[in-house]
């Protein structure tokens, strides 16, 4: 995961705890819908300032798994 797409997940997240306390919900199903309309507009901002959404972003070649396997490896 780049940092821009961490950067956006963690604002997404923060929104989304932010929102879920100031309007008091507490069911799952309005936290639900809350997360998504969070996301939406997250993505939506990100679209109209010109960045690139999360799913368009580039992935690494290798998970972060893969890699610490690889490093572990070399050091025995």
């Amino acid at each position: 995961m780049s940092s821009t797409e961490l950067a956006a997940n963690l604002f997404r997240i923060t929104q989304t705890d932010d929102v879920l306390k100031n309007k008091n919900i507490n069911s799952e199903n309005d936290a639900c819908i809350t997360h998504h309309k969070v996301g939406q507009a997250v993505r939506q901002t990100i679209r109209r300032i010109g960045g690139t959404i999360p799913e368009n972003l580039p992935t690494p070649n290798k998970s972060a798994k893969q890699i610490k396997k690889e490093k572990n490896r070399k050091l025995k």
